[in-house]
């Protein structure tokens, strides 16, 4: 039997019933406008969806653009739980979902185990929450594509770049990395702090985005780099933080969704 990554947060940052999940990402793709060009890279956060969900859907709805094109999506999220070294993919032959299997690009993960920087780290994955959360969206986005997830630990964003690069593909491949933005200030002080770091993605200033920026500080910064060098464009399509939705306003954490086209 292939082994499979199962949800470890269903019911917790999102719905375990799937007409229920269904239902939730189809309203808050409802709600997100749409327009301009698909982009090759989105950036989203990774909160539940009742905090997030939101800002997520505005990065997907734009992604959505590109549905009927878009066959494989390259997944960047930081390591939350486990310290290691590099990047690290899974042994998985697919990631599950309430909605389903979401099939794993088997041959590209060997092409990444190629660099030095990538290794197969199933602890990695195991409980980490910020790729699980993107791929209901993913799901409810895309028509049939595959996935190439990587957990992001202790890496230099030129690592990230070159993994990147390495999976960069066509118009058939996108990339998505999954982030919130500044943790637990105050109301006010996370809107003056998750601007100054959308202006700095916005700019590709990859040096001015650090860990208490962004805890995918590392997915962004080589993201940034990336696209810097293959001449991409970046919008700021939502930036909000917890106090705008379903929290109070003492201790927030901030979220963005991004698109490079």
């Amino acid at each position: 039997m292939e082994h499979l990554r199962l949800p470890v947060v269903a019911g917790l940052f999102y719905p375990a019933d799937p007409d229920q999940l269904r239902e939730m990402v189809q309203h808050l793709l409802r709600g997100a406008p749409a327009d301009g060009a698909p982009p090759k890279a989105i950036i989203v956060p990774h909160a539940g969806y009742v905090y997030s969900g939101l800002t997520a859907a505005r990065g997907y709805a734009r992604l959505g653009l590109g549905r009927s094109r878009i066959r494989r999506v390259v997944l960047l999220g930081p390591s939350h739980r486990v310290a290691f070294r590099g990047l690290a993919v899974s042994s998985a032959a697919g990631f599950v979902t309430p909605l389903g299997i979401i099939p794993v690009d088997l041959p590209a993960v060997e092409q990444a185990l190629d660099l030095d920087c990538v290794r197969r780290f199933d602890p990695a994955h195991e409980r980490e929450h910020s790729l699980e959360v993107q791929l209901p969206f993913l799901q409810e986005t895309l028509e049939a594509f595959t996935l190439v997830p990587f957990v992001v630990g202790q890496a230099d964003p030129a690592e990230v770049a070159e993994v990147l690069e390495r999976m960069w593909g066509g118009d058939d491949t996108a990339i998505v990395v999954s982030s919130d933005l500044s943790h637990y200030q105050e109301y006010g002080a996370a809107q003056r702090a998750d601007q100054a770091t959308a202006a700095a993605v916005v700019a590709l200033r990859q040096d001015a985005v650090d860990s208490d920026a962004a805890c995918g500080a590392l997915p962004i910064r080589g993201l940034l780099l990336a696209a810097r060098r293959r001449g991409l464009c970046v919008q700021a399509l939502d930036v909000r933080n917890s106090g705008d939705t379903a929290g109070d306003r003492d201790r927030v954490v901030g979220y963005g969704a991004f698109a490079f086209a």
